[in-house]
């Protein structure tokens, strides 16, 4: 063991009181970073599993200049082809208006392939009475949203007449009725494409293809690719820019105030050096002159530093983590927050390693004025000093 460790320990361990106080400040400061990074991570993933995963990932239009994509199938087989995707569901989608009783509404009619469809977004998931797959077997069907529903005064099983200028009227029975918890269940329908096609007065044509894709965060690749076929193509980071905008908000306050949780507890170990060093005066002298060189005086206390910052985030990160995980676990009562049963917490290793590597260099930093102060007296001044 190198002399400059060896003096290192013997100075921490015969301060146990400001040890325990400096490793349980940096200890703090790492817990409460791993929790909020372990929220946030959680939310992130939350928020992607509740939006993105049943968004569709990449959506392909017309070519400019052009309301619909004539011959389909072709463009279909293109992008079923690409590597990334995994699922498409083309789709003709168009204003409408919709008449019950005496209860008008607007929304949007969206004719699809119901497994296609499913197999991208995930409808099947937010059927809350009736079938969705039977818009595949039965015509003159469709599925609406629960808030329409209401709005329409409309119950499984009832008939809908549906209109709009140029298009062909037609009455259509609701077979199910879908819960979102989102505008769309205000704003969206489904029906089959067949069905789609016959009400807008279109033959054999679509508007629109969803993708689904094995990794999202790949849409603007995949919606490059695309483009080269002569097919306009964005992504779901394009077409949904808020999820992104609200993430970055939210990741930046969050370091922001964690970075200076950090700091505090670094200039905490400063402030403990800087006294520890000042009250050692003669001891660092003395080792001057029996020939210690001043880089060894001062990497004693940059190990000092190091030593106490490497522990503290070892035993923060250990305690967030215990802490984290215990938190996640903790039931919410039903229905608080829709379909979260839980604090969304996620603990990834890749983030424990990486704050306790960033705790350690930050301390060895903090721990450099100290250490440059310790190596500057004079030998004799040093010796001399009361």
């Amino acid at each position: 063991m190198r002399y400059e460790l060896f003096i290192a320990i013997r100075h921490i361990k015969a301060r146990k009181r400001q040890t325990i106080l400096s490793v349980a400040a940096i200890g703090i400061a790492v817990m409460i970073l791993l929790v909020s990074q372990a929220f946030m991570a959680g939310f992130t993933g939350e928020l992607y599993d509740k939006t993105v995963s049943n968004l569709p990932h990449v959506v392909v239009s017309p070519q400019e200049g052009e309301d619909y994509i004539h011959l389909y199938q072709n463009i279909v087989t293109k992008t079923n082809n690409i590597e990334s995707v995994v699922a498409s569901s083309p789709y003709l989608i168009g204003e409408a208006s919709f008449e019950f009783r005496d209860n008008t509404r607007n929304a949007a009619l969206k004719g699809v392939i119901p497994s296609d469809e499913d197999a991208v977004a995930h409808v099947r998931q937010e059927v809350v009475t009736g079938s969705f797959e039977e818009l595949a077997y039965s015509s003159n069907t469709i599925m609406i949203g629960d808030d329409l529903a209401d709005d329409l005064e409309i119950e499984l099983g009832d008939t809908v007449r549906v209109s709009f200028p140029n298009a062909n009227p037609l009455s259509l029975e609701v077979i199910a009725i879908f819960d979102t918890g989102t505008p769309e269940d205000e704003s969206l329908t489904y029906t089959s494409l067949e069905t789609a096609q016959r009400f807008f007065d279109t033959a054999n044509v679509i508007n629109g293809i969803s993708l689904r894709l094995e990794d999202f965060n790949n849409d603007r690749q995949v919606a490059s690719i695309i483009q080269n076929e002569g097919y306009e193509a964005s992504g779901w980071t394009e077409n949904n820019p808020e999820i992104l905008r609200t993430i970055a908000i939210e990741r930046t306050s969050n370091n922001i105030t964690l970075g200076f949780i950090l700091l505090i507890a670094s200039f905490g170990v400063v402030s403990t050096l800087n006294m520890v060093v000042m009250s050692k005066i003669k001891e660092i002298g003395i080792l001057m002159a029996m020939g210690a060189k001043r880089s060894s005086i001062g990497m004693i206390f940059l190990m000092e530093s190091g030593i106490l910052g490497l522990a503290g985030a070892v035993v923060g990160a250990l305690a967030g983590t215990v802490i984290a995980l215990s938190v996640g676990s903790y039931p919410l009562p039903e229905g608080t927050f829709g379909e979260i049963t839980s604090i969304p917490v996620l603990v990834r290793p890749l983030d424990v390693i990486t704050i306790i590597v960033v705790v350690f260099l930050l301390n060895l930093i903090a721990g450099i004025y100290p250490a440059r102060h310790a190596a500057s007296f004079d030998p004799v001044t040093a010796i001399s000093a009361k």
